[in-house]
C-alpha cells in the first residue's frame, strides 16, 4: 500500500508541476464546514514562489508523505503554518517547497463550479472562520453527525 500511495503522491505533484490542474475529491473531515467529505471535488493549481498564499486553502505534502489540504494562517520566512477549518487546535507546519498547489475551485455534488476567489466564497469563508472558537466547536459536532448519517 505505502508503494501505492507514493506513486500516487508523486503523480499528484509531477502534474501540478507542469502547470496542471489536478481534481480530488475531499475524503477527510478537517476541512469542514466548506469543504465536505465526499461531497465535493477541490481543483488544485500550482501556486508561484512568490504569490501571497496566507488564507488559501493549499495542498502540501506532510513530513510523513501524506498529501493534506488546508488553509494556510501564516508564513514566515519559509516556513508555512496550516490548519483545517474543522480543526480547532491542531496546526500543521510544512516549508515552502512542501506546498504542491492552492484551491484555484470546488465543484459540489450538483457539479457547480466555485471559484475560491469568487466574493460569495469569501464572504463563506470569513463568517466562519470569524466565528468564536466555541461556537465553531459545536457547529461542527452538528455538522460532522450530520454528514455521517447522511452517508449511512
Amino acid at each position: 500500500m505505502s508503494e501505492l500511495k507514493d506513486i500516487i503522491t508523486a503523480n499528484i505533484e509531477q502534474i501540478i508541476a507542469e502547470g496542471e490542474t489536478f481534481k480530488m475529491v475531499v475524503t477527510g473531515y478537517s476541512m469542514l464546514p466548506l469543504l465536505g467529505y465526499g461531497r465535493d471535488t477541490i481543483v488544485v493549481r500550482r501556486t508561484a514562489a512568490n504569490e501571497d498564499i496566507v488564507g488559501r486553502i493549499a495542498m502540501f505534502r506532510a513530513v510523513d508523505g501524506h498529501i493534506i489540504v488546508h488553509r494556510v494562517i501564516g508564513v514566515k520566512g519559509d516556513e508555512v503554518v496550516l490548519r483545517g477549518d474543522g480543526n480547532l487546535a491542531q496546526c500543521e507546519k510544512c516549508r515552502r517547497g512542501a506546498i504542491l498547489g492552492v484551491v484555484e475551485s470546488v465543484i459540489r455534488e450538483s457539479q457547480r463550479e466555485v471559484s475560491c476567489t469568487s466574493r460569495w466564497w469569501r464572504v463563506r469563508e470569513r463568517i466562519w472562520l470569524a466565528m468564536p472558537m466555541i461556537v465553531r466547536r459545536y457547529a461542527l459536532g452538528v455538522i460532522r453527525r450530520l454528514a455521517n448519517l447522511k452517508r449511512k
